[in-house]
Order: C-alpha cells, then sequence, then structure tokens
C-alpha cells in the first residue's frame, strides 16, 4: 500500500534584522529546506531597515500591536490556505498580534525561540559582561530601568511593557500552538520563564553541505561576530598567554582586541564556503562565549568538517559538546583555562583528531538536513492535530 506523503502548506514568518545575523540565516536554510522537499511555502518578511522610515512613537505602537501585521496575515491566510504557520522572529514590527490573527484564523502556528527575548529584554541573560537572570520567571521591570536593550531606557521600558502585557493576556500561553526550542538546555529556561512545557519541543539548527576534504590540520579558528559577548576578551587574553596560530573570521566592535597580537591573523568577514575551507584546515574551533548560546551555526559546521570545538563550559554548549570526546569545555571567561585547553591541543593532536571524527559522527547523527527534515514534519503534524483537538473542544 502506498504511503501518504504528508506535505503541508507552510507560511514562514520572519522580521529580518538590519545586520543580518544567525537567525536570518536559519530561516533562509528552512525555507530552501522545505521547498526542496515539494512543499509549497509562502513568506510573510518585513526587515528593520523599515524602522527608519516610522517615527518612533509608531515604531514602539507597531511593537505592541501591528494592524499591519493582521491584515497581511488575514489575507496570506484567505489567499495561501496554509496548513501551518511557521514564525521565526516578530520583534519589532510583525507584533504579537500575528499570533492572534492566526488563532482568530484556525491555523496552527509554531514559534522557534532563537533568542530569550521572551523574557528578557536584552534577549541574551547578559548583563556588564555576565549572565544575569533577573528578569527570568519575573515582569521584566530591571531590564527596564537598567536600559537593557540598546542602552535606552525608553526602548526596554516599551519593550518590557509589551512582555508583560501579551504575558497578562496569555498570548505566549495560548496563542502559540507549539513552541520550537533549540535544546533542553534553552527549553528548561523557557519553561522555568513561564511558557508552558508542554507546548514546547525540541529541534536542533542544522548545515547542509558537502565537507571540503580535510587537509593536514593546525591551528585554531574562530568564527563570529567580534562582539563582547562572544568572549572576544578571552580569546584575546588567552592568546597573550600562549601564543599560538589562531585565524579569525569575522568583524565587529571588538576586532582591536585581536589586532598586533602574535599568532593571530584577522581574515575579517568570509563566505560560508570560505569558512568551511578554514574549517577544514584548523585543529580545532575556539567558541569562548559568555552568554548563553542557544545554538550555533558554527559548531554545527565544525562537527560537519569534523572539526572539534574548544568552547566555555555555559548553557547549551556544555550540552552540545561532549568534554573529551566531541571536544574540550573550559571556565567562561576564564583566559588561563582556556589557554591551557589550547596547550593539550597543540600537544595531543592525535587525541584532537579523535575528537573530529567523533563530531563528524554526531553530525550525521543529529545535524543534517534529512535529519532536521523529519523532525520538523514531525513537529508540525504535532501542531496541525493540537490545532484541530483545541477546535473540537472550543
Amino acid at each position: 500500500m502506498r504511503k501518504e506523503v504528508f506535505l503541508p502548506r507552510i507560511l514562514l514568518v520572519h522580521n529580518a534584522y538590519q545586520q543580518k545575523g544567525g537567525e536570518d540565516t536559519v530561516v533562509e536554510a528552512e525555507l530552501a529546506l522545505l521547498r526542496s522537499r515539494g512543499h509549497e511555502v509562502q513568506t510573510l518578511f518585513r526587515h528593520n531597515d523599515d524602522l527608519q522610515a516610522l517615527p518612533r512613537l509608531t515604531a514602539l505602537q507597531q511593537m505592541f500591536w501591528s494592524s499591519r501585521t493582521r491584515r497581511d496575515l488575514a489575507a496570506a491566510v484567505a489567499d495561501f490556505r496554509p496548513d501551518v504557520i511557521h514564525v521565526h522572529n516578530t520583534f519589532p514590527l510583525i507584533s504579537p498580534s500575528l499570533y492572534w490573527a492566526a488563532d482568530k484564523a484556525g491555523v496552527p502556528v509554531l514559534q522557534t525561540l532563537h533568542n530569550f527575548r521572551l523574557h528578557c529584554p536584552q534577549a541574551m541573560y547578559l548583563r556588564d559582561g555576565k549572565v544575569c537572570e533577573d528578569c527570568l520567571g519575573h515582569v521584566p521591570w530591571r531590564g527596564a530601568v537598567r536600559g537593557c536593550y540598546r542602552g535606552s531606557k525608553v526602548q526596554s521600558a516599551a519593550l518590557a511593557g509589551m512582555l508583560t502585557a501579551h504575558r497578562a493576556l496569555g498570548t505566549w500561553q495560548h496563542k502559540v500552538t507549539r513552541y520550537i526550542a533549540l535544546n533542553e538546555f534553552c527549553r528548561s529556561k523557557f519553561i522555568e520563564g513561564g511558557l508552558p512545557a508542554e507546548r514546547i519541543l525540541i529541534k536542533p539548527n542544522f548545515v547542509d553541505f558537502e565537507a571540503p576534504e580535510s587537509r593536514e590540520r593546525s591551528g585554531f579558528l574562530f568564527v563570529g561576530r567580534l562582539s563582547a559577548e562572544k568572549g572576544v576578551a578571552t580569546l584575546a587574553e588567552a592568546c597573550r598567554l600562549n601564543p599560538v596560530a589562531v585565524r579569525v573570521a569575522g568583524s565587529g566592535p571588538e576586532a582591536d582586541l585581536l589586532t598586533d597580537l602574535p599568532g593571530v591573523m584577522c581574515l575579517g568577514g568570509l563566505s560560508g564556503e570560505q569558512v568551511r575551507t578554514e574549517m577544514s584546515q584548523a585543529a580545532a574551533l575556539v567558541l569562548p562565549s559568555i552568554w548563553y548560546e542557544n545554538f550555533p551555526r558554527t559548531l554545527v559546521e565544525a562537527f560537519g568538517c569534523g572539526l572539534p570545538v574548544i568552547a566555555s563550559r555555559i548553557g547549551a554548549l556544555a550540552e552540545l559538546i561532549e568534554d573529551g570526546v566531541t571536544g574540550l569545555l573550559f571556565e567562561p571567561g576564564n583566559a588561563e583555562d582556556l589557554a591551557g585547553k589550547m596547550r593539550w591541543a597543540m600537544a595531543n593532536p592525535e587525541r584532537m583528531g579523535e575528537m573530529g571524527r567523533a563530531a563528524r559522527v554526531r553530525y550525521e547523527a543529529h545535524y543534517t538536513a534529512e535529519k532536521n527534515y523529519e523532525q520538523l514534519m514531525a513537529i508540525y503534524r504535532e501542531a496541525i492535530a493540537a490545532k484541530r483537538m483545541e477546535t473540537m473542544h472550543a
């Protein structure tokens, strides 16, 4: 008997950032994945460049509730008739009005949780270079009075007000059919912050590429934005303590910390193909973040290239990297510990090679496009069934 093919029609929703980041790349990858498997996918996208044309008060009002989004969503549902609406980011232009409009239309909504903004105005649980959970599970008034969002008390207060208002309205608890967390650590934080546990499923990020042929491996590689939360200062100090060959792919406000350091070569921004070429010849990727990374794609790319990862023992990184098996973990912010791990890696190339092979096995088991597609379809099925059951009992 022929097996029925499950090909739901998907409306993909995303508010893109002014500076393209990991979330935007994930959206592009999932869109390509779905279309490659034969799905009809329509997009409802906004871009933060649009903020430049809006008066400040209008922009703040749209963050709370966008009438345009309600109109656009209603038109898209009537025209396209999606089976599921998959949301990545609604902040600030799309707004939570989308969830209410989707609920009114009777279409299940999935929300991928790329960061912690639903509970933390700053989105990273980071303040003054240290993890801060003061707003976790509470009304985020501290984030407002401290100006945690972009250093602005006005914008932080507006964002905190929006989060509090929609918490009171039950938007996060009742209008989102299923949430997608990227790993178990993040799921536990969202539950601690008040999201309903039974609605949060786990699906990691993925990458889909042909890994370059591995070359002779030597030195270390850093890939990412050169900003405080990425642990650039820790990396710079570790390189001073233990001068080694480190190639740095990326740009950002803390680039100066890495210039003129012995052994450090700053490559600037690289294309995805260029990054993977670098990964094919490095001995390890260094991931010294000081915040709760949700699921850095660079980690998955490294595993796909058979590259072990030396990372901070913090948040999801301690879950995603098995110490001594797929990489090494060090105390976050501790440059001496990082320098020690890098020295060990240089002295034990055979062990690092074993870890790289184990990382590749981990990639093939969990992070390929095919594995991710299977997980996504299972989540879509559950969301559609849950919405149908909810409608029957309404």
